[in-house]
């Protein structure tokens, strides 16, 4: 038997490995890690779940922003609606300027040869699901928000990734925002001093928004798979709204917590280090969209963080909502008692903070903010079609070289499971209209001493 001197990248591979438990192969890589061995210099193969409008308006074109730079190819695309298998198909042939495998279902998906990674822009409630399918298959993911609508999927989810060892990008994009890790590490740093209160909206004023009525008219049922669209969902007859409108439906999306919210809870778990919330309550209703949906037009929750062992530290987050009115817009605001950082124009300021004069008569300590810029560079979107916007190209961009690199990106499967604990904490509160807790001990949300459930 004949062997070979080890790099030093793949000795040191091979230990980081092994430290984390994970068996290791005679080619020095996890058991479960690969469907093929890369090398430095191979192309990486991607496939797409779902052509959907985020998959075409903003993924793919940040995908191809980078794909020659970092040698990735997009070589198959799985849908199974009829309609969007052929689009998908001529779009990115067009992309690619060779022939892409048009697939039905992902199990034909995973039988395409050589395929490494995929990307999962499909159905809300399908992300989690999608995820296991993908990282079972030994392929490397980046998944659209929201990653979880129930804890059921996000413990699964959560558990098939760590046991795989694949890399797995949520599309939480803000992580890969200059300004946001500005702000990070300016926290983190004890410069802002403890976060007190953090207020979030995200006001727009679109009717359509979330609505598809001509191609609701259209779909036939023939046209597509019904009983795997609904993967785990309770069994269900064919509706054309719900397949195509999901976002207006529960149990198919929490609708503006899954949609929207997460992003910017996802900051506040990074900001402070806190996984999930305390607990969470929230009202709303459908106010001014009577069209037949189930999910709010507006919606307020409150969130209550800090460590589960002193409730006399923490702080509270106010997230708002609403489709018919965009006054306001989209707001993220730190406060402290030193002043406020305001994600929204990359500021931090001493606003509101207490001055050395108030501090002094109180016989405090003044934590005195200098006013800064965080970033020029990028601005989140919150229009439907965000094109190749910067946050989400230089997130995007993260996940390819963290294939690239075997290195966890800047959102993993950590960020994804606690971000659809908050949103499901506060779906719970507003469905059942009583407080929600997180069980520890379970990993389960809690409404009324139950387990909420669909």
């Amino acid at each position: 038997m004949t062997t070979t001197k080890k790099t030093r990248r793949e000795f040191l591979q091979q230990s980081l490995m092994a430290g984390a438990g994970l068996t290791i192969t005679a080619m020095g890589m996890p058991a479960s890690s690969y469907a093929r061995i890369l090398g430095a210099n191979d192309r990486v193969n991607v496939g797409l779940v779902g052509f959907s409008d985020r998959a075409r308006q903003a993924l793919l074109p940040s995908f191809f922003s980078h794909n020659k730079e970092l040698n990735f190819d997009l070589i198959a695309v799985s849908d199974i609606w009829n309609r969007r298998r052929e689009e998908g198909k001529a779009f990115l042939e067009e992309k690619t300027g060779h022939k892409v495998q048009a697939c039905v279902n992902n199990d034909e998906l995973y039988r395409v040869k050589d395929l490494d990674a995929v990307f999962i822009a499909s159905a809300d409630f399908q992300h989690a699901y999608h995820t296991i399918e993908a990282v079972k298959n030994k392929c490397d993911v980046y998944s659209e928000k929201p990653f979880a609508e129930t804890m059921d999927d996000a413990r699964k989810a959560l558990k098939a990734v760590k046991e795989s060892g694949r890399i797995m990008q949520v599309g939480t994009q803000r992580r890969s925002g200059t300004s946001y890790h500005a702000a990070a590490n300016f926290i983190k740093q004890g410069k802002f001093g403890d976060i007190t209160m953090v207020e979030m909206t995200w006001n727009v004023n679109q009717p359509g928004r979330w609505r598809r009525p001509d191609l609701v008219k259209s779909i036939r049922e023939s046209d597509t798979d019904w009983k795997r669209f609904l993967a785990g969902r309770p069994n269900d007859s064919w509706d054309p709204r719900k397949y195509l409108e999901y976002r207006l439906f529960w149990p198919y999306s929490s609708g503006i917590f899954g949609q929207w919210m997460t992003h910017q809870i996802d900051t506040v778990h990074w900001f402070s280090g806190l996984k999930h919330p305390r607990s969470a309550v929230a009202n709303g209703g459908i106010y001014m969209w009577h069209d037949g949906r189930k999910n709010p037009d507006t919606l307020t929750a409150v969130f209550d963080y800090g460590p589960a062992d002193n409730p006399e530290k923490g702080f509270q987050v106010m997230y708002s909502s609403r489709f018919h009115n965009s006054a306001g817009g989209t707001k993220e605001i730190y406060y402290s008692n030193g002043g406020t950082i305001d994600m929204s124009t990359s500021k931090i300021t001493s606003t509101g903070g207490l001055t050395e004069k108030e501090a002094a008569e109180m016989g405090m300590h003044a934590n005195l903010l200098t006013p800064m810029t965080l970033s020029t560079q990028e601005k989140a979107e919150t229009s439907a079609n965000t094109g190749g916007d910067p946050l989400t190209s230089a997130h995007v961009r993260n996940w390819m070289t963290s294939v690239r690199d075997r290195k966890q990106p800047h959102a993993p499967i950590e960020a994804a499971y606690s971000h659809s604990i908050a949103l499901i904490m506060g779906n719970a509160a507003y469905r059942t209209g009583m407080k929600a807790t997180f069980d520890e001990a379970t990993q389960e949300v809690m409404v009324g001493g139950k387990v909420f459930t669909m």
